[in-house]
């Protein structure tokens, strides 16, 4: 039996559950992949299960068309032919469970687990046994981060501060010297400043001006790009990770004002979004610092009630954060009480976002993202430190 076996029925006992049925079809469910440590690559074009009970050897049921994709496994196999051996061959594998995990959601709440089909799960309970979701287990399996992680997290998310700080500069010289912008000029500016930070992303940072940055994933592109010009509203968000694959990433998002002062109408909404985000943070590092238990779902609402206290409960259209990982949005506990409710643990290794927002359509919006991590039993914000007001760009950048 190998170690992540090992581990897995480890977790297992300790849910009281009989086993974790892992499925996939065609390549329907990464998170199988990752937590049984499978390769991806090689033909994937019928359907495979896999049973780890909480002891014992684990099972498996291949098609006789890839009667050897689970072979690095070294597990009792099944073989089948047709639709019916393979409906024969899920009760056989389940034999004596009763309560088991498999990657699914009820009602599809947390949607980064609902990877398995209805109909395959009616497959399933029809050999009798109850399926309650494994989300908790992907936590702990795919959203744990280790030690090295932490750190190289910490280390992306210092050099995306300095981005944003490399950022700001640029629109003040591009505005005190009269030359034109636009969102996208400057998104292209931040992705070469992202790689000579020896960083990589996925997806390009979101550049907002004015009206679009009430747009919480508004992405420029040539064809729709708005200019930066003095007395512009701008909101930078922008995730990267280290170059090694197993690098976690750092979000972060920041707002500035092209001009020397702030306007007090943004100042004062900034000012809201930096309590509903501190209020989640607190609540965070109080509960853990105590040894007591902290939901997602609680700490979104700790931000949610100060937006809404506030009067703008309607403008606060998402979730206050997500989980971090190997992929900017993880498998772990989101802060979210709003597009679900999230009632997973925030756990021990691990890393998140908290980045209330209002957003004024048509006029403006604003967003105070930062990154929590959770290590050797302390909640704690990693770099760089929370944005406390709104950035006057051309009183802080001069040249």
């Amino acid at each position: 039996m190998n170690a992540r076996i090992a581990e897995i029925q480890d977790a297992l006992r300790e849910a009281a559950l009989d086993g974790w049925l892992f499925y996939d079809f065609r390549l329907s469910d990464p998170i199988a992949y990752r937590v049984l440590q499978l390769s991806e690559h090689g033909a994937t074009t019928r359907r495979w299960f896999c049973f780890v009970p909480a002891s014992g050897r684990i099972r498996t049921l291949v098609s006789a068309v890839e009667a050897h994709r689970l072979d690095s496994l070294g597990a009792d196999g099944i073989v089948y032919r047709s639709y019916a051996e393979m409906a024969a061959g899920v009760r056989s594998i389940l034999a004596g469970a009763r309560r088991i995990a498999m990657d699914y959601s009820p009602k599809a709440a947390i949607p980064y687990v609902s990877r398995v089909d209805a109909g395959t799960l009616e497959i399933v309970r029809s050999t009798g046994v109850e399926v309650v979701s494994s989300a908790d287990l992907v936590q702990r399996f795919e959203a744990r981060l280790t030690a090295s992680q932490l750190a190289g997290h910490r280390r992306a998310g210092a050099a995306l501060g300095r981005v944003v700080g490399e950022t700001f500069g640029e629109i003040a010289r591009c505005a005190r010297r009269g030359q034109a912008v636009t969102e996208f000029a400057i998104q292209r500016f931040m992705m070469d400043r992202i790689a000579a930070a020896g960083l990589t992303t996925a997806e390009p940072p979101i550049v907002a001006v004015n009206a679009h940055s009430a747009d919480p994933h508004f992405g420029p592109s040539r064809e729709n790009s708005s200019p930066i010009r003095a007395g512009d509203l701008v909101l930078l968000d922008l995730w990267a990770r280290e170059l090694d694959p197993d690098a976690a990433y750092a979000d972060i998002t920041w707002t500035g004002f092209v001009g020397e002062t702030v306007p007090d109408e943004p100042a004062r909404i900034f000012e809201i979004v930096a309590r509903a985000r501190d209020a989640a943070v607190r609540l965070v590092k109080q509960r853990i610092d105590l040894g007591a238990p902290v939901h997602g779902h609680e700490a979104d609402r700790a931000a949610r009630e100060v937006i809404a206290g506030a009067g703008f409960g309607a403008m606060f259209v998402h979730r206050t954060g997500h989980s971090i990982g190997r992929e900017v949005h993880g498998m772990g506990a989101n802060l979210d009480s709003l597009e679900t409710e999230d009632h997973r643990m925030l756990i021990e290794g691990t890393c998140f976002s908290v980045e209330p927002g209002i957003y004024l359509p048509g006029r403006f919006g604003i967003r105070s993202e930062l990154d929590m991590t959770i290590e050797n039993g302390r909640a704690e914000v990693s770099a760089p430190e929370p944005q406390r007001e709104i950035v006057p760009i051309l009183a802080r950048y001069r040249e």
